[in-house]
């Protein structure tokens, strides 16, 4: 029920077969069974199936899914194609637009295209009860997520790592910045909005990516 990509699994694989995940998958199949939940339980992992651990070049780090119907799609701050945009994916949007000079599709809120060139956009719980903010926070979602940051940047160099307000901040002590880059901001919500825009995060995302000799993100492709 609860796949990985073969290539993650296998970076993973001891966070992926740990008693652990094992305890939350047993949690979840009963509130799958008695609740609403948040993906739906294919989506659960799209932020590692839809991008390639080969082509890992960009982590951004959310909090938990969407809590409305048709909209958590299991990447951080995506949601369906044809659902109108929630207010801080509009607003990354709105900044995406500012850095680049480009306009992003305001009709899609997917944002699969930036999984597939190597962006995880990786929520620290990865599901949620629908209609209730941070329900499964207390399950284990976020042990696992920490164990995974940390991993990757054991593991990997190069990496762009971008936390978005005070929750995603509390990743710094995960990640090693004499290794990877680490971009920080209020968040994009329109509590901190004023905050968030003007941190030319993806501008800078790009001009590291590129000095490492790494493609930089097309951040207004819409597929």
């Amino acid at each position: 029920m609860f796949k990985i990509n073969e290539d993650w699994f296998e970076e993973l694989k001891e966070i992926f077969t740990s008693a652990e995940i094992k305890e939350i998958y047993t949690k979840l199949e009963i509130e799958y069974q008695n609740k609403t939940v948040l993906p739906a339980k294919d989506k659960i992992f799209n932020a590692f199936n839809l991008c390639p651990y080969e082509k890992l070049s960009v982590v951004i780090i959310g909090q938990d899914p969407y809590i409305h119907k048709e909209e958590a799609n299991g990447l951080a701050f995506s949601v369906n194609k044809g659902i109108k945009l929630p207010p801080s994916l509009k607003n990354i949007f709105k900044e995406i637009e500012n850095e680049t000079n480009r306009k992003p599709n305001y009709n899609n809120g997917d944002l699969t295209y930036l999984a597939k060139q190597g962006v995880l956009l990786l929520n620290s719980v990865l599901t949620v009860i629908e209609n209730i903010s941070g329900s499964h926070q207390y399950i284990g979602w976020e042990k696992i997520t920490n164990k995974i940051i940390t991993q990757i940047n054991k593991n990997k160099k190069n990496i762009v790592f971008i936390l978005w307000g005070n929750y995603a901040k509390k990743k710094i002590k995960l990640i090693d910045d004499n290794k990877n880059l680490i971009l920080t901001s209020a968040h994009p919500s329109p509590l901190s909005a004023k905050k968030f825009f003007n941190n030319n995060h993806f501008n800078a995302t790009n001009e590291y990516l590129i000095k490492k000799n790494k493609s930089p993100i097309e951040w207004t492709i819409t597929l």
